[in-house]
């Protein structure tokens, strides 16, 4: 590599003689220091917090997984156990309605006579029609399913939380040793 320096041209690498800043002793440093490893440890301490209080919430409903879900017959507590519950109920009523959703099906059926297994008809001749049980069970299937997803979320925002509480005590205690130093080489 060739550089031109006041007329003269120079082979090999340059090297720029390091120069040292003074850092001037904020208070704007120190208070954006102290303030970020505030938040921080809130932040770590409220993502521990819903760790430990979406596992209580789910401890005391005591629910295990069936035998033949992705993780067969474990406690329902953590994100991975929520997920296998959730995924297990969805197949359970899929089977159970023939693969079809809530939306694919029809509000009412006519209604079956228990003993007969045929098909009870009104006054007028027209079968009676009553509401499909089949398909209103998918809004418990539902309900179910959205508050074990609402479970991984919690976990995943507090996880994130946790990082984030963790990333801002970091830089502060950086910024806050930046201050402090009497020196920065550029």
């Amino acid at each position: 590599m060739s550089t031109q320096i006041e007329g003269r041209v120079t082979e090999g690498a340059v090297e720029a003689p390091a120069s040292e800043l003074v850092a001037p002793k904020s208070k704007l440093f120190a208070v954006v220091a102290y303030f970020a490893m505030v938040v921080g440890v809130f932040s770590l301490l409220g993502g521990m917090f819903g760790v430990g209080y979406t596992y209580q919430q789910a401890a005391v409903e005591n629910i295990n997984t069936p035998s033949d879900a992705v993780f067969a017959e474990v406690p329902v507590r953590g994100p991975l156990s929520m997920w296998a519950q959730s995924d297990i109920i969805t197949e359970h009523q899929l089977n159970r309605t023939e693969g079809l959703r809530y939306a694919e099906m029809p509000g009412q059926v006519p209604q079956v006579d228990a003993e007969t297994g045929e098909v009870v008809l009104g006054e007028d001749g027209e079968p009676v029609m009553v509401q499909n049980a089949e398909r209103m069970s998918w809004i418990t299937a539902t309900a179910l399913t959205t508050v074990l997803g609402l479970g991984i979320i919690s976990y995943a925002f507090s996880a994130f939380a946790m990082v984030v509480g963790l990333a801002l005590f970091g830089l502060g205690w950086v910024v806050l040793k930046l201050r402090n130093s009497t020196a920065l080489l550029a």
